[in-house]
C-alpha cells in the first residue's frame, strides 16, 4: 500500500548486509538485485536536498512505483516501490539542518529511514559545505541530526570517513551518538585517501569500541567472505559492500558469486522493468564491464552507442523480454 505509514519501527541495525550509497550506480535497479541476493539493507544514491526541494512525489501506476519528481523537467530523481519499503536508506547531501528537514519531509513515508552523507570527498560536494566537509563541522552535524530526529518518524543515520587521527574519528562519533541516531557507517579511508589505498579497519574499530550504537563498517569489501572479516576485525554490527557489490551483486550470496555476465543480464532485466534512467543503466553496466573486461571491446563500444533501454535489449538478445515488459504495460513499441 503506497505511503503506509510505518511509523516508529526501526531497523534491526545489527547482524546485516548492505549494499552502500553509490551515486549514478544506486538506482531501484540494483537495489533489487542486491537484495535478491542477500542484501538486508539498500542505500540509494545521495540525493542533494537543494535537488528534492525541486520535486514532489507522484504514484506511478504503471510501474507500481513511486516517483520524486523534478517539477518542470519531469525527470525522476528517486524511484522506489513497496517491496523494498523496509530496507532502502535514502541518503541525502545536505549542510543546512532545516533544508534537510524539509526534502526529507517529501521521501520520508516511502523510505526505510534517512541517511546523511558526511563522507564524499568530491568536489561538487565539498564546495557546497556537504559531504566530508561536514566532518571539520561537528556543531553542523549536531545540529542536521538532532533536527531531523526530533521531526521525521523513520530512524536517522549517517555515514561518515575516518578524520586525520582516530583520537579525532572517536570524538565525532561520540558527539554523533548522543543526537540520538539509530546507527553510525564508517568508511575506513580519510578524505585524501584513494580507492587503491587500503581500508583502515582498525580505525573503525576504534569507533566500534567507543560507542553503543550499531557500527556498519565498510571499506575493502568483495567477497562474501570479506564479510565476516571485516566484523571479526572491526567489531562492527554490520557491514556495507561498494565496489564489489557494483562489479558484482552476487556477492551478498551465502553460496557464492554467480558468474559476473549472469548478474549483467539481470542488472538489465530489472532496470528494463523499473524503466531505469538510461545514464544510470549505460554507466553502471560499463562499470561491470570495465572491471571484468574492457571497454574497448564491442560490447563496450556498442553500449555506448545505445540510445534507449530497447537498444540494450538488443544488444543482449533480451527483445522479447523488453516486449513483454512494455506489453503488460499496455505500450507498443
Amino acid at each position: 500500500m503506497y505511503g503506509s505509514s510505518i511509523a516508529g519501527m526501526e531497523i534491526d541495525y545489527r547482524n546485516k548486509l548492505v549494499l552502500a550509497p553509490m551515486v549514478r550506480v544506486g538506482t531501484l535497479p540494483l537495489r533489487m538485485l542486491a537484495a535478491e541476493y542477500g542484501a538486508d539493507i539498500t542505500y540509494g544514491e545521495e540525493i542533494i536536498d537543494h535537488k528534492l526541494l525541486k520535486c514532489e512525489r507522484r504514484i506511478n501506476d504503471v510501474l507500481g512505483t513511486v516517483d520524486v519528481v523534478e517539477k518542470g523537467t519531469e525527470s525522476v530523481v528517486f524511484r522506489t516501490c513497496p517491496e523494498e519499503r523496509s530496507r532502502v536508506v535514502f541518503q541525502m547531501g545536505t549542510s543546512d539542518a532545516v533544508r534537510a528537514l524539509r526534502a526529507a519531509q517529501i521521501v520520508c513515508m516511502d523510505v526505510a529511514a534517512v541517511d546523511i552523507n558526511m563522507g564524499c570527498p568530491k568536489a561538487f560536494s565539498i564546495s557546497g559545505g556537504m559531504g566530508a566537509a561536514l566532518l571539520s563541522k561537528p556543531e553542523l552535524i549536531q545540529d542536521i541530526l538532532t533536527t531531523l530526529k526530533r521531526n521525521l518518524d523513520v530512524p536517522v543515520t549517517c555515514k561518515i570517513r575516518l578524520l586525520q587521527s582516530p583520537k579525532e574519528t572517536v570524538e565525532l562519533a561520540r558527539r554523533i551518538e548522543k543526537t540520538g541516531v539509530s546507527a553510525l557507517a564508517v568508511h575506513g579511508r580519510k578524505v585524501a585517501d584513494r580507492p587503491r589505498d587500503p581500508a583502515k579497519w582498525s580505525e573503525i574499530a576504534d569507533v566500534v569500541a567507543a560507542v553503543s550504537i550499531p557500527v556498519i563498517a565498510n571499506g575493502d569489501v568483495f567477497e562474501y567472505e570479506d564479510f565476516k572479516r571485516i566484523r571479526v576485525a572491526t567489531g562492527a554490527s554490520s557491514v556495507m559492500a561498494a565496489r564489489g557489490a557494483l562489479w558484482n551483486a552476487s556477492m551478498f550470496s551465502p553460496k557464492g558469486k554467480l558468474p559476473w555476465e549472469d548478474v549483467k543480464i539481470e542488472y538489465l532485466k530489472k532496470s528494463i522493468l523499473w524503466d531505469n534512467d538510461m545514464k544510470s543503466t549505460k554507466y553502471t553496466l560499463k562499470e561491470m564491464i570495465a572491471h571484468y573486461s574492457c571497454l574497448e571491446l564491442p560490447e563496450g563500444k556498442a553500449i555506448n552507442k545505445s540510445d534507449t533501454l530497447a537498444d540494450l535489449a538488443r544488444l543482449y538478445e533480451e527483445d522479447k523480454y523488453y516486449e513483454h515488459v512494455n506489453k503488460s504495460r499496455g505500450r507498443s513499441r
